[in-house]
């Protein structure tokens, strides 16, 4: 290997995990690799966080970005595709446009390969931890079957740091209420996220009411997001502040037990994540 590349999305993990790469194989063979994201829906202060981490490791981040993604949100993504997901393998279609697509573009342009001949100069790094089994089979599975080699320090290396609070860079703000550094207005969360995005981002929440029409298709199994603004209303009328870390279920029981029988429409544990 002359080379690793890290899936620097701005996370916590990932930034570990550049920070692994380095003291192991030296900053001259180490990539951070990004797909910026629009700051409407992206926080400035994990924009922070990914300079503070390039800084520190003294490597500048490399962007594999899609085009006009300054203005490209998740939702006007998927508003321009006419769905929310691949109706064939139900694959968000934001995380394919916004990341997988400029990213498998970048690989062929920088580092082209195939099943028979792989790619012996390249290893890609994710930060998939030891309880993420299923994710590394896949990402493995998949890259492997376009001729690359994957690695997964957060799960398989003799870790080195716990968190770059050690290293003085304290995490983005974003996970005081959210337990990742994605999106705000996430397409893949449930109803407590939305709850989340319904009293701190009002717009996000809005846009994404009116893109729900416009598709007639909903980003919460079963339910759109305007059938959820009473109950989301009420909540937070009650004084029940959004919070995304806190289990689904445990943060829909409080509520039920000061709003008793509002919850009794949901069909099942999935929709409250």
């Amino acid at each position: 290997m002359e080379q690793c590349v890290v899936c620097y999305s701005g996370g916590h993990s990932s930034a570990l995990v550049g920070i692994e790469a380095v003291r192991r194989y030296g900053k001259n063979n180490v990539i951070l690799l990004n797909h910026d994201i629009s700051s409407e829906v992206e926080h400035k202060d994990i924009k922070r966080f990914k300079d503070d981490i390039s800084n520190y490791l003294d490597i500048p981040i490399t962007y594999a970005n899609m085009e006009k993604w300054e203005i490209m949100t998740p939702l006007r993504v998927c508003e321009k595709a006419g769905a929310f997901t691949n109706p064939v393998n139900q694959q968000a279609l934001c995380t394919y446009n916004l990341k997988t697509e400029p990213f498998y573009k970048w690989l062929k342009t920088f580092f082209p390969t195939d099943m028979e001949n792989p790619n012996k100069d390249i290893e890609i790094l994710y930060g998939f931890d030891s309880q993420e089994k299923a994710r590394i089979q896949r990402r493995s599975s998949v890259l492997g079957a376009k001729g690359y080699y994957t690695d997964y320090p957060l799960a398989l290396w003799d870790r080195t740091i716990g968190s770059t609070i050690e290293i003085g860079i304290v995490l983005p703000i974003t996970y005081k209420i959210f337990k990742h550094a994605n999106c705000i207005g996430c397409l893949k969360g449930g109803m407590k996220h939305w709850y989340v995005v319904y009293c701190l981002y009002p717009n996000i929440f809005a846009e994404a009411a009116e893109v729900e029409k416009e598709l007639n298709y909903s980003i919460i199994k079963d339910h759109f997001l305007e059938e959820l603004i009473p109950l989301y209303k009420e909540t937070q009328a009650k004084g029940i502040c959004p919070n995304d870390k806190e289990n689904g279920r445990t943060f829909w029981n409080r509520v039920n037990k000061i709003m008793p029988d509002q919850l009794s429409f949901l069909p099942c544990d999935c929709a409250v994540l």
